[in-house]
């Protein structure tokens, strides 16, 4: 496996996106490495001139006023290491941790965080080797950095805690073993380093963020096989229209819909209806989209940022000041997480509306429930249930989780961004809204199928090949479940997208 080579501060999205598909490893460019060296050098001349430092030989948190001798140095980064590792849930999943690792790296690699070389080593060194770490999903509130979960990662690095390695689960000391390498003695500020930080929150951020994107794309083609297999009108398309309001994703949203829909012969079958208005869910779909694709370019943005930065605590920085700041306080990734979180909700509940109206004979002029022969089959009733069940459930998780906030550490850290939960909910809810646009997907390649022998158009037709090369036509009822399951994975997959030709790329 050849690693990726990030360069600290200029990791774009399409790069950390290609990693978190790939999951391949990942190193520092060597660029960096003497400004690693030079702020480890800062820390220690600062260990021995016995300047009080924060983390180095004083306590944490609220016991910062305790001193910390220089032969308890190395008790004092272990200890503070096992004693926040106390997470709790489903571990996250694997792509997530490795993508937090190389987020650890960037941050690491900006030489303002005073670890040492060979901590940096382990860490591209498990990557390497694919020693996965147990990362517990719940126990940070986002403030003071992840703590919790980024000492579950510290953990492994020391011998301690739990990995999965070669498909096993096994203590860390194990893991390391496996792979030839030695449990690392943490000097002073290292561990520091390591839980304080915003990685984890990031990660599963990104992780939404990816997966939103997706399904975006997904949304944008199931959009257009829906107003084909509606009958709807493209008027509302018409790229003059949305140049009169201005809003960059409405039109980029408007023109991948006009581009999808060009040349359907359904299109033209009804060109001379006297249907004048389609309802919002298919004449509003540029600006509705458009308006998700905004907010996750807005969240992008941000979380592009924070990716690069460095926000563990205190920061050497470039003078040799050795300063306790506030940079671990996950605000900005807790409110682009909230954001990701609307644009998840409402590209769903969108979708939903076109399979109740695909469903519904008095709105689409289609057979009842896409189904030939209703009555004694149901067709697609349940499917829509299940897709508005899924829809509701969004909603539920999609409070935003930015404007709570709990008193930690004895009132230290009496503000907190909650972005932590705030960025996992986003797997489920991503999850959820890839099979509601699978059963749209299903639906409005079944409503198309129902207007045959007219043809929809050139990319919506390679849509419904490769829609039908795993999911056949609905004749009679059958078993559905697995065909809901066969399209999540076509939008999760971008199969769909990569069908129509469409691909949203990062602004």
């Amino acid at each position: 496996m050849i690693p990726h080579v990030l360069i600290p501060g200029e990791a774009s999205l399409a790069e950390l996106e290609a990693l978190f598909w790939s999951c391949d490893a990942a190193r520092l460019t060597e660029k960096c490495a003497d400004a690693v060296k030079a702020s480890a050098g800062r820390v220690a001349e600062a260990v021995r001139s016995g300047e009080t430092v924060y983390g180095v030989n004083t306590g944490f948190g609220k016991l910062a006023q305790k001193r910390i001798s220089d032969d308890q140095t190395e008790a004092l980064q272990r200890n503070l290491i096992v004693s926040h590792a106390c997470g709790t849930g489903a571990p996250i999943g694997e792509a997530e941790t490795r993508l937090m690792m190389a987020l650890k790296l960037l941050s690491l690699g900006r030489g303002a965080s005073g670890v040492q070389p060979e901590t940096v080593a382990m860490i591209e060194a498990m990557l390497e080797h694919g020693i996965i770490p147990v990362i517990p999903g719940q126990g940070s509130v986002g403030a003071s950095g992840d703590l919790a979960p980024l000492a579950h990662m510290a953990a492994v690095m020391i011998g301690e805690g739990e990995a999965v390695h070669q498909g096993q689960r096994q203590p860390g000391d194990a893991a390391l073993k496996a792979a030839g390498l030695t449990p690392l003695t943490l000097q002073a500020k290292e561990g520091l380093a390591l839980i304080n930080g915003t990685q984890f929150s990031t990660a599963l951020a990104l992780s939404g963020l990816f997966r939103a994107r997706r399904a975006a794309e997904a949304a944008l083609v199931t959009g257009a096989l829906s107003l084909d297999a509606a009958a709807g009108s493209v008027k509302p398309f018409r790229a003059e229209i949305h140049a009169l309001r201005g809003q960059p994703g409405q039109i980029r949203a408007a023109r991948i819909l006009r581009d999808l829909i060009d040349g359907s012969d359904i299109l033209k079958s009804h060109k001379t209806c006297l249907k004048v208005q389609d309802p919002y869910c298919l004449r509003c779909q540029p600006q509705v989209m458009g308006a998700c694709l905004d907010v996750l370019d807005q969240a992008a943005a941000v979380l592009e940022r924070e990716a690069n930065a460095v926000t563990d605590n205190p920061l050497v920085l470039e003078n040799g000041d050795i300063i306790s700041g506030g940079n671990f306080h996950a605000e900005p990734v807790a409110f682009a997480a909230d954001q990701i979180a609307m644009a998840v909700c409402e590209i769903g509940s969108i979708s939903e509306r076109r399979v109740a109206l695909l469903t519904d004979p008095n709105m689409s002029d289609l057979p009842a429930f896409l189904t030939p022969d209703p009555g004694i089959n149901s067709g697609f009733m349940i499917a829509h249930v299940t897709a508005a069940a899924l829809v509701s459930e969004n909603k539920s998780r999609a409070f935003p989780a930015s404007v709570d906030t709990i008193p930690t550490s004895a009132n230290q850290e009496d503000h907190v961004s909650m972005a932590a939960h705030g960025a996992r909910r986003l797997i489920d809810m991503t999850d959820n809204l890839a099979v509601i646009i699978g059963i749209e997907a299903l639906a409005a390649a079944q409503g198309v199928h129902l207007r045959r022998p007219l043809k929809s158009s050139g990319a919506l037709e390679a849509v419904m090949t490769r829609i039908r090369a795993d999911v056949p036509a609905l004749e009679d009822d059958r078993y559905m479940a697995g065909d809901q399951e066969a399209a999540k994975t076509m939008v999760a997959t971008r199969a769909l997208a990569e069908a129509a030709d469409i691909r949203l790329d990062w602004s």
